[in-house]
């Protein structure tokens, strides 16, 4: 893994409003805020809950005085102290979120209710310690993160599988945050870092079920050729381009008379001056992440991921981006982020998706059982979550009988597959691992198999092409033995 990094040139639009002012001396190098409509709901700074942002990167500069008092507890995954950042890649990234917004001097954090968890996982070459950022991630979360930051990537290429990152060890780190209610936000990476620019797929862990996938737009709108494009795993956007944030002290230029005592990114090295990438992104939508979480901490993470992404703004020719279609499309998702459209929703009652506890079940080694109950009731995301897998352990010669009933009629499936199937996904998902494909009858998809070998079963809930969108769904099972029905 490399950090997503790239270079090119802003323009600049007209700001928009905000409804209580950044106050801070540095304010008007802070555009990406008010194209985020970051603190237009409220009239005055109001009082949020508290709302712990894991920043899995470089480290951080602990001295640096935006974040007095804003890091709660830090981690080194690598041989040297999570408290410096010698990258500057973290302290940068720490800034947009969590940069002090009373202070009286630099910037303003987007998030000004965010506490920060700082796990160090970069090399002194700049390449990500994999193990170390799995770690990491369990280490955020038993630390209480309720959003994980991770301006990381490794290239995907599901062409080639000698450029391809992937790594189950990632996978089952973002599947216990996961499952722990917690929102991951990732950059979906740079081409710079691909072996052409625009490369059509986003990075791993963006590009992993259940993580908030971000891409990054210039001041005009429009997007850049080094944000990486992907038709599923590019799920919202946000301002990446001559970003300005905080960098660690030890490396302020101290030839420059303006820039003693200032920790910033204009008086930075080079390539924090104009600060492009999706790494900077990313940040912007864990703080607005942040900050729902802080209006209604009983928001699950699931809920905080759609809101964010359902009430972005859509980005085409008419705003800045003659390249972008209507609707959601590969380079921007759903659009871009609109904090204010968020909050707006969750004020007026939007209706969210319900809490769905057997998350993250989107594989064999994840199934949940059904155990003794008969009838789960759970949802589909094609974009976000598109298969939920049950196990379920029944005896030879029952019959078993299966009913999935869903808001919209013939749009999802039911695989039943056979004791010993290795995977339901992808292609390594064989034909003679299948026992049985649903059927539709009555406005339900039904399966009615007799058991040929003790074991446990998987079941597989999906989409049916064409379908797209969130789907809730009611799954009921019984099986019969002799002349009666019983519970699977």
């Amino acid at each position: 893994m490399k950090w997503v990094v790239g270079l090119v040139v802003a323009l600049a639009v007209s700001p928009l409003a905000y409804a209580f002012p950044n106050s801070e001396p540095l304010a008007a190098q802070q555009w990406y805020l008010e194209q985020d409509r970051a603190w237009s709901f409220w009239p005055e700074m109001p009082t949020l809950k508290l709302v712990k942002v894991a920043v899995i990167d470089s480290g951080i500069d602990y001295g640096h005085p935006e974040f007095a008092g804003r890091i709660v507890a830090g981690r080194s995954f690598v041989a040297s102290s999570w408290k410096r950042d010698s990258d500057g890649h973290g302290t940068f990234v720490a800034g947009l979120i969590a940069a002090d917004p009373a202070n009286g001097q630099g910037i303003a954090g987007l998030a000004f209710n965010a506490r920060l968890l700082i796990a160090k996982v970069v090399q002194p070459d700049g390449s990500v310690y994999i193990r170390g950022e799995a770690e990491a991630i369990r280490w955020a979360v038993r630390q209480g993160a309720q959003v994980i930051n991770l301006s990381l990537g490794g290239l995907r290429d599901p062409v080639d599988s000698r450029l391809d990152t992937y790594l189950p060890g990632e996978r089952a780190a973002i599947n216990y945050a996961v499952s722990k209610n917690v929102v991951i936000v990732a950059a979906v990476g740079n081409g710079t870092n691909a072996p052409t620019s625009p490369w059509p797929y986003a990075d791993y862990p963006a590009a992993l079920p259940h993580v908030l996938g971000v891409s990054a737009l210039r001041q005009n709108g429009s997007v850049p050729d080094y944000s990486n494009r992907d038709p599923v795993f590019v799920d919202i956007a946000a301002p990446g381009d001559a970003m300005f944030s905080t960098v660690p002290r030890n490396l302020v230029d101290a030839t420059q008379p303006d820039c003693v005592g200032q920790p910033y990114s204009n008086c930075g090295p080079a390539e924090f001056r104009d600060a492009i990438g999706t790494s900077f992104a990313a940040p912007q939508v864990s703080a607005a992440a942040a900050l729902l979480l802080g209006q209604d901490p009983k928001l699950t993470a699931d809920q905080v991921v759609w809101l964010l992404e359902r009430s972005a703004r859509d980005v085409n020719a008419s705003n800045g981006c003659p390249i972008c279609p209507p609707g959601r499309d590969s380079l921007t998702g759903w659009g871009r982020l609109d904090v204010q459209a968020a909050l707006i929703w969750l004020q007026k009652g939007v209706k969210l998706p319900r809490p769905d506890a057997c998350e993250p079940n989107d594989d064999v080694n994840l199934a949940c059982s059904f155990g003794p109950r008969r009838t789960i009731s759970a949802s589909l995301d094609y974009w976000d979550d598109p298969i939920d897998v049950y196990s379920i352990k029944l005896e030879k010669g029952r019959q078993l009988y299966l009913r999935l009933s869903s808001t919209t009629h013939r749009a999802l499936g039911l695989v039943l597959w056979k004791p010993g199937t290795p995977t339901v996904v992808g292609a390594a998902a064989v034909a003679p691992d299948r026992a049985a494909t649903s059927i539709a009858e009555g406005g339900q998809e039904r399966i009615s198999y007799l058991v040929q070998k003790s074991g446990t079963y998987y079941v597989e809930v999906k989409f049916r092409p064409p379908a797209r969108g969130r789907i809730t769904y009611t799954l009921a099972v019984a099986t019969r033995v002799g002349s009666g029905l019983l519970s699977g």
